[in-house]
């Protein structure tokens, strides 16, 4: 058992309820690891659960966020084979990732991509592996088809352009930020959609010529009816994010009529062997295009672990493009 420092949520509320303190640590158990954390991406998640929407699952500290982490292997429990103490990891957890020190099994967590920086490692496993998980395990994207990102600007959003565009399909965009769209094109975006009045079906079937093969959505509630619209026939639409809302009227006859697929899913509360699996494939499949250059995660901005308040704050005005990372 060793004593960390970590990041405390003090209550429901605004970011003020965010403070450092400290939390108890045990050894590894079998088949786990303790991870001396360097540096831990921040997401949208944290900010709902300080907020009180969105409690993390059994078996995590309820009032220590974090879902990802990067940081180097400090001291491996029985049985474990995969990493050695002083390995550079990185990977997602339930949470409790704002904290020095962390337990993990070792076969959720990876191998931090070689030469690149524990900081930047952190920015990655969160939106890649969500990205690639909504694109590639739920939603089966090919090479030629049509992929609308949401929110495209976003930790997840610029995961899921480059994903996309390594396995050979067109991907466009919207965004409520014209300039986030422009720096999305230097990314490969092929067309940028401003979204403004919340309608966007008509525009992806004037400016591209065709519908939507596949949908990863962001917003959920308020962009359903017009992503059924913009879907082609047999897509697939998959919702990851619920900012836009939870509850809306679903067209139906229009659905039947696509024979469209609607997916939802989420990372954080799967079992470990789900979360193991997804791991695995992605460490075989994605992992070595980050060493390759055709991958690379998109950093809005690194801020010390003490600044957690102002980062809350910062990713609540929407200013971010790409990841914000916090570093011990």
């Amino acid at each position: 058992m060793i004593e960390a420092r970590a990041v405390r949520i003090a209550g429901k509320g605004e970011a003020d309820v965010l403070t450092l303190g400290t939390l108890a640590v045990p050894d590894p158990g079998p088949g786990e690891i303790r991870v001396e954390v360097a540096a831990a991406g921040l997401n949208r998640a944290d900010v709902l659960q300080r907020r009180g929407f969105y409690p993390p699952p059994a078996g995590v500290p309820a009032d220590v966020p974090g879902l990802e982490y990067a940081g180097r292997v400090e001291r491996i429990g029985e049985g474990v084979r995969e990493f050695a103490v002083g390995d550079p990891v990185m990977g997602i957890v339930g949470g409790g990732a704002m904290a020095t020190h962390l337990i993990v099994h070792a076969r959720e967590a990876l191998r931090a991509p070689p030469g690149m920086p524990l900081e930047e490692a952190a920015s990655l496993p969160e939106v890649f592996l969500t990205a690639y998980d909504a694109l590639f395990m739920q939603a089966h994207t090919l090479a030629g088809e049509l992929v609308l990102i949401h929110a495209v600007g976003s930790g997840v959003g610029t995961a899921a352009l480059q994903l996309g565009l390594v396995a050979g399909a067109e991907v466009i965009g919207t965004s409520r930020t014209v300039d986030k769209l422009a720096r999305c094109r230097a990314l490969g975006l092929a067309e940028g959609l401003p979204i403004h009045d919340k309608s966007f079906a008509a525009a992806v079937s004037e400016r591209m010529g065709r519908a939507c093969d596949v949908i990863l959505d962001t917003v959920g509630a308020a962009y359903l009816a017009e992503n059924i619209k913009a879907l082609a026939p047999r897509g697939r639409m998959v919702v990851v994010g619920l900012l836009g809302g939870a509850s809306a009227e679903l067209p139906l006859g229009l659905l039947l009529a696509k024979r469209a697929t609607l997916v939802g899913t989420v990372l954080r509360s799967r079992a470990l062997e789900e979360k193991a699996a997804l791991a695995q494939t992605f460490a075989q499949k994605a992992l070595p295009l980050f060493a390759a250059g055709r991958l690379k995660p998109v950093i809005d901005v690194v801020m010390p672990m003490s600044d957690v308040r102002a980062a809350h704050e910062r990713m609540e005005r929407n200013e971010t493009f790409g990841k914000i990372v916090l570093r011990w």
